[in-house]
């Protein structure tokens, strides 16, 4: 009788892990196609809620994220940390600069994007090869040709180049996700069977929209959203697929930095100031991160006003500013790796 009640409840258990496992390993799935679905569905409306509902909070959970993995004091790291924002800084400032300094003339204007995707190429390669060099050492031989054959890709067509960006910048949220989940390897397995479904999802939008119509409407904020997914930079692609591929990786880069990593996160010192690196160095310091995250969650507040007051206005400058952001994942990515 014993005997029969411990393998029942043997049973009981591997029907129980197994179903389990099923759970975690269709979460990802569900949620990467479900986010396929409504980006296909309705591209510019899901867009437009998207921006209003998770570009504020999204970049002050990023904030928040860089802070709390920030060492207290660099050391030896002086030279990556001070190229990395200080890179971060000036290509920010070029870029919101360049439609003041490129003026009516498209061609000088063409010439200065080349220019800034060189610049990123090459502080890319070298915070890579600073990285290279620190403790785990990596041995990436080849970054300085890859870095030069991108730049003279690049001065052959820079804004598919530029176009690039807007497409890679998503999938950095999936690099930090897939870093903070090696910790838990049973949900490492999950994420990564969910991340095979991209391609499949990003496939058949395109196959959905081959030869098909562009997004209808003549609007100014249609006419953003598609030319920021880049509407004529690649000629014979319709610009539904565009708006429907931009709008889908970006919901996944959304929903990783405002709900996942929080949520992982909820248990460290992401969300307790004091346990930040830098808070411990002095009270003055932790009155600093303190004000800047208060700051920042004005900021947030400031942003949705000003959606709701002049939404086209608004996304405009919007994704002109957040520059600053997507450069600064780069040195901590790279740091990570």
């Amino acid at each position: 009788m014993s005997t029969s009640t411990e393998c029942d409840d043997a049973s009981v258990h591997a029907i129980a892990a197994e179903s389990m496992s099923f759970v975690m390993i269709a979460i990802p799935a569900v949620v990467v196609v479900s986010c396929a679905f409504v980006a296909t569905a309705a591209p510019i409306g899901v867009s437009i809620i998207a921006v209003f509902l998770f570009a504020g909070p999204h970049n002050w959970m990023e904030a928040r994220y860089f802070l709390a993995r920030m060492p207290a004091r660099w050391g030896g790291l002086a030279p990556y940390f001070s190229w990395g924002l200080g890179g971060s800084l000036f290509l920010a400032g070029m870029f919101i600069a360049m439609p003041w300094l490129a003026g009516n003339k498209s061609e000088f204007g063409l010439v200065l994007v080349a220019v800034w995707n060189s610049l990123l190429t090459a502080w890319i390669v070298l915070l890579a090869s600073l990285r290279s060099r620190q403790n785990p050492r990596r041995d990436w031989p080849f970054l300085i040709p890859i870095g030069f054959g991108l730049i003279a890709v690049n001065w052959l067509w820079p804004l598919a180049w530029s176009l690039a960006l807007v497409y890679l910048h998503p999938l950095l949220a999936l690099s930090f996700l897939d870093r903070e989940l090696r910790r838990r390897p049973v949900w490492l397995k999950s994420f990564r069977f969910g991340l095979l479904l991209i391609p499949v999802c990003l496939a058949g939008m395109a196959a959905r929209w081959a030869g098909g119509p562009d997004v209808p409407g003549r609007d100014l904020l249609t006419w953003q959203i598609t030319q920021h997914a880049g509407a004529g930079v690649i000629p014979g692609i319709s610009t539904h697929f565009l708006v429907a591929a931009h709008v889908f990786l970006e919901l996944l880069h959304y929903l990783v930095w405002v709900v996942v990593i929080p949520l992982m996160s909820r248990p460290n010192s992401l969300w307790r100031i004091r346990d930040v690196p830098l808070a411990r160095r002095s009270p003055n310091w932790r009155r600093l991160l303190t004000t800047i995250v208060a700051a920042g969650a004005v900021v947030m507040l400031v942003l949705w006003g000003s959606f709701l007051t002049d939404y086209a206005w608004t996304r405009s400058v919007y994704f002109t500013v957040a520059i600053l952001h997507v450069l600064m994942e780069i040195p901590f990515l790279l740091r990570s790796l």
